[in-house]
């Protein structure tokens, strides 16, 4: 099958996870590493691009050059990905989310209540607790696949995997969404729902073409980013892990890249199935590698010549 050449993803701010694919024997690389470890370890500090830049012996415009052609962001966002990471533990360790956003390094109330929409799909009260009072509709369909089922918030699409059994699917998703409130869709109350159900399964199914529907994903901003890159490969395309690495401006974070295409939880929909390893073989996928292969080949013979 022919590797795609998709088009530029939107800029997003990437996890802030150390875990990347760094070659210790460029000592410029070495020095940045620690200099990101120094951000994570005093991310609740005031660190000025002057402060970092001089601990790595160049100016600030090359510094900030640098940093960013090594980890994707710039100093200033890395530090806002690592408080918003310790601002969601904190949310769910408990207390106020006033003391969570301070206990995190942000410096007021206001500069957290940009950033949830983005990073969590959800206000810090609700990733807290579990989705509380949140209204997720789902349903379930035999495909060509097996079961599918697919869940929704006001949103769109936050839920759509592969299962046995519906008891199963429902688990996954109560998972997920823990104290959200799930409701089977009628069509009286949720016609979306329903329509977007059918045209899912006639496209796993019949072949017909994937509907464009919207989405409510729900990730890490590296996660995220990820997800929306394999929102733009053609259908009947492939990539490798490392193309998407690359077109996502992280041309190290290779297995970071897969790991994101693991999590995702919206099959077919964020077509992470489009992706193999650079050898050509099929890699992995969360809903078996008898559908990723199926999913590909119906889609290479539905492809326009």
């Amino acid at each position: 099958m022919p590797i795609a050449k998709p088009k530029p993803s939107e800029k997003h701010i990437p996890d802030a996870d150390p875990a990347r694919e760094r070659s210790g024997r460029d000592p410029q690389v070495t020095e940045l590493i620690g200099i990101a470890r120094h951000i994570e370890a005093h991310s609740d500090q005031r660190l000025t691009l002057a402060t970092l830049s001089g601990m790595a012996g160049l100016s600030p415009s090359r510094f900030q050059k640098v940093f960013k052609n090594a980890f994707g962001i710039s100093p200033k966002a890395y530090q806002d990905a690592i408080r918003m990471r310790l601002f969601k533990q904190a949310l769910t360790s408990g207390g106020s989310v006033t003391d969570a956003i301070f206990e995190s390094g942000f410096s007021s109330v206001s500069r957290i209540y940009g950033e949830p929409s983005r990073t969590m799909g959800m206000a810090p009260k609700t990733y807290r607790s579990g989705a509380p009072g949140e209204h997720i509709v789902y349903c379930s369909r035999p495909t060509r696949l097996g079961l599918l089922l697919m869940a929704a918030t006001g949103k769109g699409i936050c839920f759509a995997q592969f299962g046995d059994s519906e008891q199963a699917l429902l688990a996954a998703l109560a998972a997920e969404f823990p104290r959200a409130a799930l409701t089977a869709s009628p069509a009286k109350d949720a016609p979306e729902l329903d329509a977007w159900m059918i045209a899912l399964d006639r496209h796993i199914s019949d072949g017909a073409p994937r509907p464009e529907l919207p989405l409510d994903m729900r990730g890490t901003a590296f996660q995220v980013k990820v997800w929306q890159f394999l929102l733009s490969i053609p259908e009947g395309d492939v990539v490798s892990y490392r193309q998407v690495a690359e077109n996502i401006g992280n041309p190290r974070a290779t297995r970071a890249a897969a790991s994101a295409c693991g999590k995702n939880r919206i099959a077919v929909l964020i077509p992470c199935h489009r992706v193999l390893r650079g050898d050509g073989g099929l890699g992995g996928y969360r809903w078996g590698l008898q559908r990723k292969a199926a999913l590909l080949e119906a889609e290479h013979k539905n492809r326009p010549d």
